[in-house]
């Protein structure tokens, strides 16, 4: 018996305003840390009115969930209602995002799982994690009492099968809570996948000759992928869980998912607005940076292929897009390439994503390769790192982060960007709190020693001493 897969269509629902409101959508931790840092409330701190979505609801429509950044709702709709809901007064726009006669099942989407391997299961004799921690110097945070105390994560995936069952998570960790943005029903830690249950290994999984980069960081999981579709809409899902994130107060988002093709080829991106300014998820990216969280993104693994550059929302500026290297630090083939669109370092920096040790669903130790598996390894390594510099923001964990590349002084604009991160002297590294007098306006500023020289870093910026821009 065949069975037809019905998949609705799906809209983006923008409004022309959003009224004064009384109350922040920000829980009181996010609203601690933003007054710490000094980051200004602002509109999209709001919730989106309340009356123009019941609007939508009393004729019909159902929400599947709302963007305050962006000022706009997700939404099922019928065809001819669409048409209905783009003349009210207060809708700006009504945009497909899901194509429910073009979506494909079958269709294999690049998205960035992965990369195509056999894994291996290894004997914990055989392979450990020191090879990969030590790699960018993790282990004397490490040895130093560091794992992440006090950081709270988001792991943003397409599936965490078996996630909460494994001994290798300290399974109270994730009481914290555990978020679906996708259409999907098969329950949470159901047969969604196990790319998310991989990635979330390499920060928190402990077994016996195995360790994750940020075993005592606390964690949100949250799912925006679609197994059936390739489509716009998954890319608002990811919205969603950045602005979710934000809401609760999260510091380190890892994201391993990343957006080219569709089952609609008229959406397809075209490489010429990877500009970090033109995507939704991308510029989405970007103000949670802004907001206060690091944000690290697969680079993807399309260097040996066709497409060969980084996607959305890889293009995303102020965040740490990730490359693929192997053990002794030689680039993996399949990492993409930058720069972005309008000329920037794409990737960042580079962690191991060629047999990199991870944890599958049966507590078993596998080794496997993408640039999927080296973003939760710099997002482990930004989490450690913050445990040990509490009184720094996300701009500045990133700022010292890149500047303890060994690349830093000599970036390569293709694959290894400023390359693999050292932990230590991103944590030892010189620096002080200042006042820095640019353009006429008094900001703090924060001096860092690099290789005997004297960097500012202001607003997740690098500048020499003398003020000329670096990074």
């Amino acid at each position: 018996m065949e069975f037809l897969l019905i998949i609705l269509n799906i809209f983006f629902v923008s409004f022309t305003d959003k009224p004064v409101q009384e109350n922040l959508a920000l829980s009181p931790r996010a609203i601690e840390q933003r007054e710490k840092w000094n980051i200004e409330f602002d509109e999209m701190d709001y919730p989106v009115h309340a009356v123009y979505l019941d609007s939508l609801r009393a004729v019909g429509v159902k929400i599947h969930h709302t963007s305050r950044w962006f000022n706009g709702a997700t939404c099922e709709i019928e065809d001819e209602l669409a048409e209905e809901v783009a003349t009210w007064t207060f809708v700006k726009n009504v945009e497909l995002t899901r194509d429910g006669s073009t979506s494909n099942p079958f269709f294999q989407p690049k998205r960035l799982l992965e990369r195509e391997s056999t894994q291996q299961i290894v004997s914990a004799a055989a392979y450990v994690t020191d090879n990969q921690l030590n790699l960018y110097n993790l282990k004397p945070l490490h040895d130093a009492g560091y794992y992440g105390q006090g950081i709270l994560m988001t792991i943003c995936d397409g599936g965490f099968y078996n996630a909460n069952t494994l001994s290798c998570f300290r399974q109270s960790e994730l009481e914290l809570g555990h978020f679906d943005f996708t259409d999907d029903v098969d329950g949470f830690y159901g047969s969604t996948g196990t790319h998310g249950t991989e990635c979330l290994s390499s920060i928190s999984g402990i077994l016996e000759n195995y360790q994750g980069a940020a075993t005592q960081a606390k964690y949100y999981l949250m799912r925006s992928e679609e197994s059936d579709t390739e489509s716009p809409k998954e890319m608002d899902n990811l919205v969603a869980a950045l602005e979710k994130s934000d809401s609760l107060g999260v510091n380190v988002f890892s994201v391993s998912l990343g957006y080219s093709e569709f089952d609609n080829s008229s959406w397809s991106i075209k490489k010429t607005t990877l500009d970090g300014k033109t995507h939704r998820a991308s510029i989405a990216a970007t103000i949670a940076a802004r907001k206060g969280m690091l944000v690290c993104v697969a680079a993807g693994n399309e260097g040996d292929k066709t497409w060969k550059t980084i996607s959305v929302p890889a293009d995303a500026d102020s965040i740490l897009t990730v490359g693929a290297v192997s053990v002794n630090g030689t680039i993996a083939a399949f990492s993409s390439f930058g720069p972005s669109a309008d000329g920037r370092v794409k990737p960042e920096v580079c962690a191991v994503g060629y047999q990199t040790a991870l944890i599958d669903p049966n507590n078993n130790i596998v080794k496997s390769n993408g640039t999927s598996f080296a973003t939760p390894l710099i997002a482990g390594m930004a989490a450690t790192l913050w445990s040990a510099l509490p009184s720094e923001n996300a701009m500045q964990i990133r700022a010292r982060i890149i500047v303890s590349t060994d690349r830093y002084d000599n970036p390569d604009f293709r694959q290894y960007g400023y390359g693999i991160p050292d932990a230590w002297k991103a944590y030892t590294m010189y620096a002080e709190s200042c006042e820095s007098v640019r353009d006429g306006e008094n900001t703090k500023a924060q001096k860092i020693l690099h290789n005997g020289q004297i960097r500012i870093v202001r607003g997740g910026r690098i500048y020499t001493i003398t003020g000329q821009l670096v990074e």
